[in-house]
């Protein structure tokens, strides 16, 4: 035999040759896949074969198969539970961060209550009463506004029935500017 190598005559010694294979590959081989690769390493022969594992081995290795699964499951939860930790603390903002948004939000109050205290300190409030004034005034000139314009247009479209050149030129002509020439709007009502 050749040296650091166990032959299959060795009994426990091929199980133990086995197991390490295993585990060193770490991956699901079939028996023929084993014996196959175990042939090229170990040089077992054809009619050689390793010899079988007895139950109280088989079930050894089932109960240490299903304890690494429930370690690997339980480590992959550890890790997603960490994952999830990690995400909520990097969006968070941290004490320096968090200081500097006090700080300004400080500073927007105290104007705020500056800019308060000069509005409540004026003397030259408009009443309630000056505002309905002003209010209903504007509506009335809005109104005014709207019923002349209705006038001056249908006046214009009488004109320009027997024109003879286009609604712009006629404008030109007579020097007619409109509302719309200096981007005036109606004001919304009040």
């Amino acid at each position: 035999m050749s040296k650091g190598r166990e032959g299959p005559a060795a009994g426990s010694g091929a199980t133990a040759v086995l197991l390490r294979y295993l585990r060193e590959q770490n991956r699901p081989y079939s028996a023929q896949d084993v014996f196959g690769n175990l042939q090229r390493e170990h040089g077992l022969g054809k009619a050689e074969q390793l010899p079988a594992a007895g139950d109280a081995e088989l079930r050894v290795l089932d109960a240490e198969i299903a304890a690494r699964s429930a370690e690997v499951q339980a480590l992959l939860q550890g890790c997603r539970q960490l994952e999830a930790e990690l995400k909520d603390l990097s969006g968070a903002m941290t004490t320096a961060d968090m200081a500097r948004e006090v700080e300004e939000l400080r500073k927007d109050c105290a104007s705020y209550t500056e800019r308060l205290e000069r509005i409540k300190s004026a003397t030259n409030r408009v009443t309630p009463e000056e505002k309905e004034k002003v209010c209903s005034e504007q509506k009335l000139y809005c109104k005014e506004w709207r019923r002349r314009k209705r006038m001056a247009t249908e006046l214009l479209d009488a004109i320009l029935e027997g024109y003879p050149k286009s609604k712009k030129q006629f404008f030109e002509e007579v020097g007619i500017e409109t509302d719309e020439d200096h981007n005036v709007t109606l004001p919304a009502a009040v």
